[in-house]
């Protein structure tokens, strides 16, 4: 709620007239109105974040990149099963239940997949800088449930101008076998299905072995060595601008 500086001047005369006369009733009302206006500016402020994600692989695409604002919890962990809104988005790209997840506080989603090699900024703002944390997450579509993202990265010591860099490896939700078989992946090489709530696979985030393909003998494999990726997949720089 907004306050204009007039009525905060209102409030602070009505309540030093009710004390009596004072010589230094000017000097206190001066006081008191400077702390109440910053305590007032202090609270409409607005912490905003500029996140820049760019695809570092050669042919695989990512889905729209979901980027949340939180103070508590992660998206997930290593060794860990994946959670349903983890294990949607890595299955299918569908970001939506992460985007909703309880811990957030703002979040913002990319449009569209982000193609290998282009990149896409996304804007984050919120009221909150204490404990201030962001993650961020995305499918490589042209797997079976292979993500990437940062996770649960501190802000809130970041000043307004500076930035912070990094690179993340592409994780395996561990929720869907890694058989590369038609049908079985969303992504351009194959589309097929996405998101299945079964889960026949070690059911426990871990690092991602890679990519077979069909040119290294797995016959049953709709993708070819180009769908291969070395670490790191993606760069993220987070700036804060406000």
């Amino acid at each position: 709620m907004r306050f204009s500086k007039s009525l905060i001047i209102l409030a602070l005369s009505a309540g030093l007239a009710a004390c009596g006369d004072s010589d230094k009733s000017s000097d206190n009302m001066d006081e008191a109105l400077e702390e109440m206006t910053m305590e007032m500016g202090e609270m409409a402020t607005n912490h905003q974040f500029m996140v820049e994600v760019v695809n570092l692989t050669a042919a695989q695409p990512f889905s729209p990149v979901a980027v949340i604002a939180h103070t508590e919890g992660m998206l997930w962990k290593i060794g860990e099963p994946a959670s349903e809104a983890l294990e949607i988005m890595a299955e299918g790209g569908d970001n939506s239940e992460l985007l909703a997840a309880e811990m957030t506080m703002q979040a913002a989603s990319a449009e569209s997949p982000l193609p290998p090699g282009e990149q896409v900024t996304l804007t984050l703002t919120t009221g909150e800088l204490d404990s201030l944390k962001i993650s961020l997450a995305t499918m490589l579509v042209n797997t079976n449930d292979a993500f990437t993202g940062l996770n649960a990265i501190d802000v809130s010591s970041l000043a307004v101008n500076e930035s912070l860099s990094r690179t993340s490896f592409a994780y395996d939700a561990g929720t869907e076998a890694n058989t590369e078989a038609q049908g079985t992946i969303p992504g351009p090489a194959d589309s097929g299905e996405g998101y299945n709530e079964m889960r026949d696979d070690i059911n426990h985030v871990a690092m991602h072995p890679g990519v077979v393909s069909q040119d290294d003998g797995l016959t049953n494999s709709v993708l070819t060595s180009q769908h291969k990726f070395d670490n790191p997949v993606v760069r993220i720089t987070i700036t804060r601008t406000q």
